[in-house]
């Protein structure tokens, strides 16, 4: 068997420390996805309306000590948040200094699903990337991953961004949000999903996706030949799209089973 490649690259982070007595208590209580034994877990914190406030990778760094890496713009956010509905939890919330390396090739690191394919993130390691922050983002993309901010806003339901498969547990207690993402889940359906597109060149986001003259969709982030688009789910896998003026495709993203 020849040699694995590991390749590695930087991904911005927040990082929000969760520790004491009650630590795991209270996570479970606010986050949509139980905090993991051990290993991690990606999680959302929600409004009451199921609006997304911050994702969170949840590592279970030991019995009450849990930290939370989410998008480098909320970890103030989930910090304050989480401080705000804390009451007489026996926890304390803090953010934390680190640096985050995802690695793909074999290491010991906290398992990351962003990309579906074997990835783990590497805390303050002071790996040199050897891939560009493109060619992540690319891997992001193929793999149809949202990111807040570009696919996560305030107009989407967890369920439009696939979230609702790997970030919410529909068997565990009560958290924020909890009703309306179980009503959509058990008795709704979603009228537009996360999808990816194989198109020229690399659309600005909110470029309209179009099927025949009727607008289907839009562009939430791209990079040259691939984008993700919200697209109508009544649109046929083997549509003829166009977007930006050029042809398009729906694309499965990589990993898919």
């Amino acid at each position: 068997m020849g040699a694995v490649t590991r390749e590695t690259a930087r991904r911005p982070r927040a990082y929000v420390r969760v520790q004491g007595p009650q630590a795991v208590e209270y996570l479970n209580r606010m986050l949509t996805n139980d905090v993991p034994a051990e290993g991690s877990a990606d999680a959302l914190l929600l409004t009451p309306k199921a609006r997304v406030v911050a994702p969170a990778l949840v590592w279970r760094r030991g019995e009450d000590d849990v930290l939370l890496l989410t998008e480098p713009e909320l970890g103030e956010t989930l910090r304050r948040e989480l401080l705000r509905a804390r009451f007489a939890a026996r926890c304390e919330i803090a953010l934390e200094q680190h640096s985050s390396t995802i690695v793909f090739g074999g290491a010991d690191g906290i398992p990351n699903r962003d990309y579906r394919v074997p990835a783990v993130e590497v805390l303050d390691a002071g790996l040199e990337p050897t891939l560009s922050d493109e060619e992540l983002e690319r891997r992001r993309i193929e793999a149809g991953t949202p990111r807040y901010g570009a696919e996560i806003d305030d107009r989407v339901l967890p369920a439009e961004a696939g979230l609702d498969e790997r970030a919410i547990s529909f068997a565990k207690g009560c958290f924020p949000g909890q009703e309306p993402v179980a009503r959509q889940h058990y008795r709704g359906k979603v009228n537009r999903r996360l999808r990816v597109l194989e198109l020229d060149g690399a659309p600005a986001p909110e470029t309209p996706v179009l099927h025949g003259e009727k607008e289907v969709g839009r562009v939430t982030s791209a990079v040259d030949g691939l984008a993700l688009a919200y697209v109508r789910v009544e649109v046929p896998d083997d549509a003829e799209l166009t977007v930006g003026g050029a042809a398009a495709r729906l694309h499965w993203p990589t990993g898919r089973p």
